[in-house]
């Protein structure tokens, strides 16, 4: 079964996304990945965007700094790329973030927990109180569902919190590889972002992003 996996923080850029995958650390993270047990890349990716937004919170643990979280409830649209992955790879994704060991899906898959299910017919499920522990399903591409996941609060309910320069930067790629973004409409989103607005300057977020983009060409 193929499912629609969408990112919205760094996962939008590809190259970070085969980490998750294949396994390994990635330049600049302080996490090790164990990888999906399939290790194919996605059969294809697209841009689309989700209702709400994205705000950063809490401390990730692969980058220090905020981490990115997607709240429907925010105002505007959240830019994201949909990835189409098999359901088993999409659960090994999901069990990572989670900080679980790829295999441990068994609240996950349909056929033998619920929140899948769950997601795609009420929108939402919540398997715990952890990050990412919440799985949202924003629509459907192509007769397929759409799933993403984000922490349980809304953006109202945390403290926001800064995300590092080389977790903004990968977000910053991956918005101008998936959607073809120039650095100023980059510049101008990411700037706007509860957690950003917080703690950095928008001139500050403008060279990031122009660095950004001269490494990726």
């Amino acid at each position: 079964m193929l499912i629609w996996y969408v990112a919205y923080g760094s996962n939008m850029h590809a190259a970070r996304l085969a980490w998750y995958i294949g396994g390994g650390c990635p330049p600049g993270g302080r996490r090790t990945y164990p990888g999906c047990r399939d290790t194919r890349p996605p059969s294809r990716s697209a841009p689309v965007w989700m209702p709400g937004g994205i705000y950063f919170a809490g401390e990730s643990g692969a980058w220090t700094g905020g981490m990115a979280f997607y709240d429907p409830q925010l105002p505007g649209e959240a830019a994201a790329r949909a990835y189409l992955v098999t359901i088993d790879q999409f659960t090994d994704i999901a069990a990572q973030e989670m900080y679980r060991p790829p295999g441990d899906t068994a609240d996950l898959l349909p056929a033998t927990g619920a929140a899948i299910d769950a997601a795609v017919t009420h929108g939402r499920a919540t398997l715990g109180p952890g990050r990412y522990e919440t799985l949202v399903c924003p629509g459907r591409r192509a007769g397929l569902p759409m799933l993403t996941f984000t922490a349980p609060e809304p953006a109202s309910a945390v403290p926001h919190r800064p995300p590092a320069p080389a977790y903004l930067r990968m977000i910053a790629q991956g918005l101008h590889e998936s959607h073809g973004w120039p650095a100023e409409r980059i510049v101008d989103y990411l700037a706007r972002r509860p957690g950003v607005v917080d703690g950095w300057r928008p001139e500050a977020v403008a060279t990031l992003v122009a660095e950004a983009l001269t490494v990726v060409g």
